[in-house]
């Protein structure tokens, strides 16, 4: 789980440089020298902006989390969802203003619609660049901290295991050690019997001697 999450991080990672390489095909169709350059250029957007939200998406669907210090994933991730609205809004009228740009008819025109286009684009655009990056920063830490208690709990579920894995050995140990003292005196005890048994049932009998009569014997009786 820890591990996922660092995994997380990384795809984090990835959306932010995403997002960069987003606003800078902006700029590059900002100074495009022709229509067809400027159309060429973006062309793209479509498909990363669609990834970056594609790669939000998986995340948000993912167990989010609130950390023992009170930082959350599904409001943190939320601010991000906003944020990155609010700036695609903003791109999608550069865009616009761009390709008026290159319909317009007049020289004059052309440039003012150009001049206006840097504009929102450094007015508008770039400001909430910078609240998508914010809420990009506050989601990684956001994550950290919810990585680091998972690691924590994780070790104190290794501790445990090893404290209970440790108990049973002994237990195990003891165990057999009781049982082995049992058989060797119940193995001692039975052994003093079979050799009582034998020296009771093995006493040698008195042979009589050739000088010794029936008489005698009785008298010895």
């Amino acid at each position: 789980m820890y591990t996922e999450y660092t995994l997380g991080a990384t795809d984090l990672a990835h959306i932010s440089a995403d997002i960069m390489r987003y606003r800078n095909t902006i700029i590059r169709a900002l100074e495009a020298d022709s229509q067809k350059d400027f159309e060429r250029i973006t062309e793209s957007l479509p498909a990363q902006r669609a990834r970056i939200q594609h790669a939000v998406d998986r995340y948000a669907a993912a167990g989010l989390r609130v950390s023992r210090s009170g930082r959350s994933e599904p409001e943190d991730i939320e601010a991000v969802r906003r944020s990155l609205d609010q700036y695609f809004s903003v791109a999608s009228t550069t865009v616009q203003l761009l390709t008026q740009e290159w319909t317009a008819v007049s020289l004059t025109e052309r440039e003012t619609i150009r001049r206006k286009a840097e504009e929102h684009a450094s007015d508008n655009a770039g400001p909430k660049m910078i609240q998508v990056s914010l809420a990009l920063d506050r989601l990684l830490d956001t994550v950290a901290d919810v990585a680091k208690d998972m690691r924590d709990e994780g070790t104190k579920a290794i501790q445990r295991t090893s404290l209970l894995l440790v108990g049973g050995s002994f237990f195990i140990a003891f165990l057999n050690l009781f049982f082995t003292r049992q058989r060797g005196g119940t193995s001692q005890h039975n052994d003093g019997l079979d050799e009582r048994e034998i020296d009771s049932g093995h006493r040698p009998i008195p042979r009589p001697l050739a000088s010794d009569t029936p008489a005698a014997i009785l008298r010895q009786e």
